[in-house]
């Protein structure tokens, strides 16, 4: 089963249909709700919505999903029966294959309960996914030309040679593969007035983002959101307060963070933790 731990959760649909093929008489049975078992069309659609939600237990490698919604619908053709099903869920995965077994299973239902009229002549066919939405693939956007980003680690310990640049260098890596070219990579003393200075500097230079690494947590030596908020043109709340939420689900220290994020004439100025794994998570959530 893939891990899917470090994706966060999105709105994701799914859409798939299936075809059931038969004599023009057996359509008008199902229109006419006139199947000898019972509703044919009524009780495909349950099986199908049952389906749905326990795909995760008949398919070895699928998540078991949150799902919120399933939609299953018929179009009875001349001499077909076409299940279109959509599923929804908030999720860190799709429900492809969840539309895709409900699709087959409402078939398979409405298939055995025809049996006593149309014997074994029906024909299913044609089960595929009409459409997916959702994830990050939906909103992932080409950096064109590439932006220019700056990276400054406020780190006593880096510098002091107590402790590597891990986090800088995860961020930068992430960065690159984002579409950024890292223009400038500098380590400093935690002092609000070195960072700030810097931070003015490379403002000068006006790259699209300025991202700091280390100095948001509760250390008295911990400086940075001093240091960058009064330089904020705009403060963008909802940039930290989801890398925070997304980093809570994984640790609770990350409710410890006080990192900002905000514009700064054209910058984008956003303030990491210093930690490796709270620096990862934080650029795993906003890129």
């Amino acid at each position: 089963m893939r891990n899917i731990s470090a994706k966060f959760d999105s709105l994701r649909s799914a859409t798939a249909s299936a075809t059931l093929r038969m004599a023009p008489e057996f359509v008008e049975l199902l229109r006419d709700r006139q199947v000898e078992k019972g509703d044919a069309l009524e009780m495909g659609r349950a099986a199908g919505m049952l389906a749905a939600k326990r795909t995760w237990e008949l398919l070895p490698l699928c998540h078991q999903l949150p799902l919120t919604g399933i939609d299953i619908r018929y179009e009875l053709g001349e001499a077909e029966a076409v299940i279109t099903v959509k599923v929804e869920t908030v999720s860190g995965t799709g429900v492809e294959m969840e539309a895709l077994t409900a699709a087959s299973i409402t078939a398979l239902t409405i298939y055995d309960l025809l049996k006593p009229h149309a014997g074994n002549t029906m024909v299913l066919s044609e089960v595929r996914l009409l459409e997916k939405t959702g994830g990050k693939s939906d909103y992932a956007r080409a950096l064109s030309p590439p932006g220019r980003a700056v990276l400054l680690a406020p780190m006593d310990a880096v510098v002091a040679g107590k402790k590597r640049a891990t986090a800088t260098d995860a961020v930068r890596e992430g960065l690159e593969k984002a579409g950024f070219v890292v223009t400038a990579q500098e380590l400093l003393a935690g002092e609000p007035i070195e960072l700030q200075a810097r931070l003015q500097h490379w403002l000068a230079q006006a790259p699209e983002l300025i991202v700091t690494v280390g100095g948001t947590g509760l250390y008295p030596g911990d400086c940075t959101v001093d240091a960058v908020r009064p330089l904020l043109d705009k403060e963008l709340p909802g940039f930290m307060e989801a890398a925070r939420a997304y980093g809570q689900r994984r640790t609770p220290y990350a409710l410890l963070s006080a990192g900002v994020a905000g514009l700064s004439g054209k910058t984008l100025i956003v303030t990491f933790p210093g930690s490796t794994r709270g620096a990862k998570e934080t650029l795993r959530r906003a890129s």
